[in-house]
């Protein structure tokens, strides 16, 4: 699997690398050169497949031999290993629950996916590696959860003063072991800019094998595609057009949904 810079398409990297780099040196986003569409027989047999196992063919396609299926399967199974209900509100609408991860966010499928494909990626390096990441709440906790005791990996985590709740601020402050939480004096967007001074830092970088686990990392994006073949899979009425509707942050969410659409998911409208 190759994936390119969106500042330079001439520049790429195979899906390690990329995972490993967050950012590319132009400090573009990685995006896949090629997003193969699934095949016909992934949507005829959806209605009996699971989460994980709806995870497996989209990585299957996408990495395209990358990683061997018997490991990939195993590190979707460990990553999602939790369910996303389809909850109907009346008989046009429904809403997804993706709040049945560890840390109760919807963060939890990309932070838990990226690390069990980092945990892959490590083995057999000498160098601990460091993943340095920005939070104003939910990623931070859905990391904590999903790297703690992690061989291999060391995260430190970025976090504003007075701007997480004291709930979220337990989930990064009290797991210890592989996971350090540092209070910032300054809002979540000082926190994010640290992260990426770092990264363009290239002796920085390359002494402490820094990655970022923040939604730019390409393995952040990739599992969040997931749950819009779930949510589709539930619907009752699959002759009426699906639309869906999307919180929105930094777009990430609709990225994943618009990566879904790209792989044949039979999208007619985002909102």
């Amino acid at each position: 699997m190759q994936l390119y810079s969106t500042k330079n398409p001439q520049l790429t990297a195979d899906l390690k690398e990329a995972v490993f780099r967050g950012l590319p040196p132009d400090n573009g986003l990685y995006m896949p050169t090629e997003i193969p569409v699934l095949p016909a027989s992934f949507f005829r047999e959806l209605s009996r497949l699971s989460l994980a196992d709806i995870g497996f063919h989209v990585c299957r396609t996408l990495f395209q031999g990358y990683i061997p299926e018997r490991d990939l399967r195993t590190i979707i199974e460990k990553a999602i290993d939790f369910p996303a209900p389809l909850v109907q509100l009346d008989e046009q609408k429904y809403i997804l629950e993706l709040f049945h991860g560890p840390s109760l966010a919807f963060k939890d499928f990309g932070a838990r996916f990226m690390a069990q494909l980092m945990s892959y990626f490590n083995r057999g390096e000498d160098q601990e590696l460091t993943i340095l990441v920005a939070t104003s709440g939910d990623t931070g906790g859905a990391v904590a959860a999903g790297f703690h005791q992690t061989p291999g990996i060391r995260v430190v985590i970025l976090y504003p003063r007075g701007k997480v709740s004291p709930l979220q601020e337990k989930q990064l402050t009290t797991l210890g072991h592989n996971i350090t939480a540092l209070e910032i004096e300054g809002t979540f967007d000082d926190c994010q800019a640290i992260v990426k001074q770092a990264f363009l830092d290239a002796e920085l970088r390359n002494r402490f094998r820094l990655s970022s686990a923040n939604s730019i990392n390409i393995s952040r994006l990739i599992p969040q595609s997931f749950y819009y073949f779930e949510a589709y899979k539930q619907v009752a009425d699959k002759t009426k057009p699906v639309v869906f509707c999307i919180p929105s942050g930094n777009f990430g969410n609709l990225t994943a949904g618009l990566l879904a659409y790209k792989m044949g998911l039979p999208v007619h409208h985002f909102i």
